[in-house]
């Protein structure tokens, strides 16, 4: 498996965000659904990177930078058919360390709240993520978790 920064112009990583979008859209309601498309993740502020095995695309994140000190992760994805392969594991350590080459102190995410976000909860819990409160450009919501690691 390797991880690589990506320009987004693959036919598969616009499927896989697409899968992800549709998901999103399936499972919060509009007002709470904060996932970016593709044009989206294009933005200057936005890395973005994608995992494969072999030429299989298995998953996705991205990073915003907030500020100097502070970044977001976005769009976090494994492809389904990777699913319980440990991607996420793999790709929320790359982008903890590549906040960590920058030099931010905080890294932020915001997730749901609904149970169909509790394996990504738990994942983030177990990397030291914890509760916070809205950051950025986010309001109080209860379909959202939001969470912060100080690195």
């Amino acid at each position: 498996m390797h991880i690589q920064l990506d320009d987004l112009t693959g036919s598969e990583i616009a499927a896989l965000l697409q899968e992800h979008l549709t998901d999103m859209n399936a499972v919060s309601p509009p007002e709470s659904k904060h996932a970016l498309d593709l044009a989206g993740l294009k933005a200057r502020d936005i890395s973005f990177w994608t995992l494969w095995q072999q030429q299989q695309l298995a998953g996705c994140v991205a990073l915003k930078q907030l500020d100097s000190g502070q970044g977001e992760i976005k769009s976090m994805r494994s492809a389904t058919v990777f699913r319980g392969q440990g991607i996420g594991k793999l790709l929320l350590q790359h982008v903890i360390n590549e906040a960590k080459n920058r030099g931010y102190q905080q890294l932020y995410l915001e997730t749901g709240a609904m149970d169909y976000f509790a394996p990504a909860r738990f994942l983030y819990s177990s990397f030291g993520f914890e509760a916070c409160g809205p950051f950025a450009q986010y309001k109080k919501d209860p379909n959202s978790v939001f969470m912060r690691l100080q690195l």
